[in-house]
């Protein structure tokens, strides 16, 4: 039971250091992560790099492969794409096994104590997580070393010994076993951390390691499986390749290239078993990668045939396209794609102010009604940004970018008083119809001209947004006072219209109250400004 108690005592601390050094090396990555994911093409070689990259900066393969499902659920990336971050997600994982296995332990004091007098005594950002990483790092090695003292006693237990013979001899056993462990603890490297535990103290043999080692890479594939549930088709296929390339490996390895890999990592360190399995750890996904990289296009066939296309298949029924909570794991990449979700709202406003100017000008019934089904849909987005606002924030961001998520929840509410401005315009224009008014020449004149400036300004902003044009921002902070100007200068004309009988009562007090809200939706275009310049 004691065993029992410090071996998982051990683990936990080895998560939370891997878990802690992820969040200090993604902080201190920032929008780089972010430019990394933006390589992205149709190159399956370049989304190779691009996964290697990201898991060796978020130390997990398995968040690697959620974002992947992720990204593929929105429609974001392409199952092409996918196959080729998956397979370098696979690679970048050995990264922490490889440092696992050389004996560092004793560097885990001095990296805890650096990393804790940076963060008590450094107000600066970027020492921050720079002392987040070296605690994760100490953290890390000593549940390392916890593991190893709390695998020691076993040494004197034959049973112990003999079942861990038994897997080399029935391998297929082995590979269930750490198949299992990575499928409970949800994580490749921590279940080699375990392996190369028991290798450094003399209990596990090669032979016995690597059908253990295989499995892991199998069990890693739970994760992606798990939180492709309720996602769309396209999502499980991503999740069904990461699973089909572990598994084709596994049977290439078993078959032909287990014997000769126990001979390369053995000549590589005769007299280290940690090192060998280490070793054997990335030799495995290496060659792996290799071997599979020119047959990704049949992997994703195989996917395709496993998750078939269904004809009356919705991909995704949700108003949101860029938005999906497993791209929370790594919080900048999540904040670029909510950006894009604003940006299209945004879009989504901009029509239906259009929708309902056309409406009123034209008394186009089908036109309003099609701006209050819009305006609908912008109120779903709204509700679903902020929530997801809201768990970003709660998300291990770095200063820039948690200043850049809390001024989103301004820009939103702005986007969706744009879009209330346009039901409102809606409204005018069903009641002229309804009512049978119009408007001189003259007052459709003025409405267009401050129509144009208004959503010149609207859409001025969102390119602003989405480019950090300060430049822009100020442009449309200057165009505002113009609409200012012009709204006032037509209440004039308007009112020197009605002393001359030159339109009706009716038809004036609705033109005063459009005036009014293409001016407000300039206002909010002005907000946006505003806030883009906040954030740059």
């Amino acid at each position: 039971m004691d065993i029992a108690i410090s071996l998982i005592g051990g683990l936990g601390l080895f998560l939370y250091g891997m878990n802690l050094m992820g969040e200090g090396l993604q902080k201190s990555a920032g929008d780089k992560l972010k430019k990394i994911i933006e390589l992205l093409t149709s190159n399956v070689l370049m989304g190779v790099l691009v996964g290697v990259v990201v898991t060796g900066i978020i130390q997990s393969s398995s968040a690697t492969t959620v974002m992947v499902v992720g990204f593929v659920n929105a429609g974001i990336m392409s199952l092409p794409q996918a196959i080729g971050v998956i397979m370098g997600a696979n690679i970048g994982t050995t990264v922490t096994a490889q440092l696992v296995s050389f004996n560092l332990e004793g560097l885990a004091p001095v990296a805890l104590g650096i990393g804790i007098i940076i963060f008590l005594f450094s107000s600066k950002e970027k020492n921050k997580h720079l002392a987040e990483i070296l605690i994760g790092f100490g953290i890390l090695f000593t549940g390392m070393e916890f593991m190893k003292d709390a695998v020691k006693p076993l040494a004197d237990l034959p049973q112990f010994r003999d079942a861990l013979l038994y897997f080399g001899a029935h391998p297929i056993l082995g590979i269930l076993a750490g198949f299992l462990i990575t499928g409970i603890v949800q994580s490749s490297s921590a279940s080699m951390g375990m392996l190369i535990a028991l290798a450094s103290e003399g209990l596990l043999p090669l032979t016995s390691a690597l059908p253990i080692l295989y499995g892991d890479n199998i069990g890693t594939c739970v994760t992606s499986l798990l939180s492709s549930i309720g996602a769309s088709r396209n999502a499980k296929r991503a999740a069904i390749m990461h699973l089909t390339f572990n598994v084709i490996g596994t049977i290439i390895f078993m078959l032909i290239l287990n014997i000769p890999i126990q001979a390369i990592v053995t000549k590589m360190d005769p007299n280290d078993a940690a090192r060998q399995i280490a070793n054997a750890h990335t030799l495995f996904n290496l060659i792996n990668v290799v071997i599979l990289l020119p047959f990704s296009k049949f992997i994703v066939k195989i996917a395709m045939l496993l998750v078939p296309e269904k004809s009356t298949e919705k991909e995704n029924t949700s108003n949101t396209k860029f938005l999906d909570e497993r791209m929370l794991e790594t919080p900048s990449i999540a904040l670029g794609n909510t950006v894009k979700e604003v940006l299209r709202m945004g879009n989504k406003a901009a029509t239906a102010l259009d929708y309902s100017l056309k409406g009123l000008i034209n008394k186009d019934a089908q036109l309003v009604k099609d701006t209050f089904e819009t305006e609908n849909i912008v109120n779903k987005l709204q509700k679903d940004l902020l929530n997801y606002l809201l768990k970003l924030s709660k998300s291990p961001l770095n200063d820039d970018e948690r200043v850049k998520t809390d001024l989103l929840f301004h820009t939103v509410n702005d986007i969706e008083r744009v879009s209330d401005h346009a039901e409102n315009i809606a409204e005018i224009a069903q009641n002229l119809i309804d009512a049978d008014l119009k408007f001189s020449e003259n007052a459709i004149d003025e409405i267009t001209d401050i129509y144009e400036k208004a959503l010149a300004n609207f859409k001025n902003s969102l390119i602003a947004l989405d480019n950090g044009d300060l430049d822009l921002a100020r442009k449309v902070l200057d165009s505002e006072k113009e609409v200012n100007y012009l709204e006032k200068l037509f209440r004039k004309s308007h009112m020197d219209r009605l002393s001359e009988n030159a339109c009706s009562l009716d038809s004036g007090v609705l033109y005063l109250d459009l005036l009014s809200n293409l001016e407000r939706v300039s206002d909010h275009a002005s907000n946006i400004s505003k806030q883009v310049l906040k954030i740059k």
